[in-house]
C-alpha cells in the first residue's frame, strides 16, 4: 500500500521532473545565483583567556577542502605559535594543527586565508535515475552506517517506513525523502535543540537549521539503503566583500553510479529553486568538512566530534567551552 508520500511524489517525478533533469529553469528567481566564485577567504579565531596554570594547549581549526568542484590555492597560517597542516586521510578533509606545552600565553589568535574557486556542483540526474545503487568501490558502508546524532533504526525507521513507495528505485526514493523533509521541517533558530545535526529532533520538532535538515534526509536515506553524507562548510553572499555570520552545510546521496547534491533549507528557503537544490549546488559556498562523529588527526582526548566547522580547542586534555573562543569570517570576491 502506498504512503500518504509515496504514490503522490512518485507521480510528480515522473511525469515533471525526470524530463527536465539537468536544465536550469530559464526563469531569472529558479535559476542559480552564481555558477562560479573565486574568493580570498578569511578565518580569524581568538582563543583565552587561557588559565595562567595551564600545561598544554591543542588546537585543530579546518580548512577549505579540495575536490572536483572547489580548488584552494595561497593557504596562509599566521600565529604566534608554530602550526602544521595535517591531512585527514578521510574523504578529504584537512586541518591547521597548533600545538603548545609548558606555559602559554593568556590569548591566541590564529589567521587563517586562502582563494578558493567554487564551481556551481551539477549531477547527470539522468544517469542517476536509470541506475541503481551499488557499492563505491566497496566503500559503502561508511555512508550507510548510522552516527550518534543520526541513527537508522527506531523513530527514524518507522518514519522510512511510512514514506516507503514500494516501487520507487534508490533515486526515486531519494527524491521522496527530499519531498518530505522540505515539506514538514521549518528553518527555525528559535529555542533550544536545533543546529546539533540531531536526526531525531528534526523528525519530532520539525524545525532546526541546515544541519537538523540534512540530519534527517540523510538518516532517512540511509535507512533505506542509500548512501548518503554530510558536507560543512561556509555561505557566500552576494556583495562583492562582506562577513560570514555563521557555516552553512549541504548533503549528498549516491545513485547511479555517482553523488547527487541536496540542499533541502536552501530549498525551503527559496521555493522558486526547490527543484534546482535536488541535484545541484550554486557556486556561493566554500566547503570545509565532510563527515560526522570525527576523530581527528592527531587525535583529540575523548568522544569523537558531532562535526567540525570552528576551532576545536583542548586545554589540558579537556575542551574549551565556546564563550572562550571568538570567530570571525569574511570573504572578497576576486577578478579571475
Amino acid at each position: 500500500m502506498a504512503s500518504r508520500y509515496g504514490k503522490s511524489l512518485f507521480t510528480v517525478i515522473a511525469l515533471v521532473l525526470i524530463p527536465q533533469v539537468g536544465s536550469v529553469c530559464a526563469n531569472d528567481e529558479s535559476a542559480p545565483r552564481s555558477r562560479e566564485r573565486h574568493v580570498r577567504f578569511s578565518y580569524v579565531t581568538e582563543i583565552g583567556p587561557i588559565d595562567p596554570n595551564a600545561q598544554s594547549l591543542k588546537i585543530w581549526i579546518p580548512l577549505p577542502r579540495e575536490d572536483a568542484f572547489q580548488h584552494v590555492t595561497g593557504i596562509s597560517v599566521e600565529s604566534a605559535l608554530s602550526s602544521r597542516i595535517v591531512d585527514q586521510k578521510n574523504d578529504g578533509n584537512r586541518l591547521v594543527f597548533i600545538e603548545a606545552k609548558g606555559q602559554l600565553p593568556q590569548t591566541i589568535v590564529v589567521k587563517l586565508s586562502a582563494d578558493v574557486v567554487r564551481r556551481q556542483e551539477s549531477a547527470d540526474l539522468r544517469k542517476a535515475a536509470a541506475g541503481r545503487t551499488e557499492p563505491i568501490d566497496g566503500g559503502s558502508a561508511e555512508f550507510l552506517r548510522p552516527d550518534a546524532l543520526v541513527p537508522t533504526t527506531g523513530r527514524i525507521a518507522q518514519v522510512s517506513a511510512q514514506l516507503d513507495d514500494g516501487s520507487a528505485t534508490p533515486f526515486e526514493q531519494a527524491r521522496i525523502i527530499y519531498e518530505y523533509v522540505t515539506s514538514v521541517m521549518r528553518y527555525d533558530k528559535t529555542g533550544t535543540g536545533w543546529g546539533r545535526g540531531d536526526a531525531i529532533y528534526a523528525c519530532d520538532v520539525r524545525r532546526g537549521n541546515c544541519t537538523d535538515f540534512h540530519s534527517l534526509f540523510i538518516a532517512l536515506a540511509r535507512s533505506r539503503g542509500i548512501p548518503a553524507r554530510f558536507t560543512i562548510g561556509f555561505p557566500l553572499g552576494t556583495d562583492r566583500a562582506d562577513k560570514i555570520p555563521g557555516y552553512h552545510c549541504w548533503a549528498e546521496f549516491y545513485a547511479g553510479g555517482e553523488w547527487i547534491p541536496v540542499d533541502a533549507s536552501e530549498a525551503w528557503k527559496h521555493p522558486a529553486r526547490h527543484d534546482y537544490y535536488f541535484g545541484n549546488l550554486d557556486a556561493d559556498r566554500i566547503a570545509f568538512t565532510r563527515g560526522r562523529d570525527l576523530v581527528l588527526n592527531p587525535a583529540q582526548a575523548g568522544e569523537p566530534l558531532n562535526y567540525l566547522i570552528y576551532p576545536y580547542v583542548q586545554i589540558d586534555g579537556k575542551a574549551v567551552s565556546k564563550d572562550q573562543i571568538k570567530n570571525s569570517f569574511a570573504y572578497s570576491d576576486l577578478t579571475h
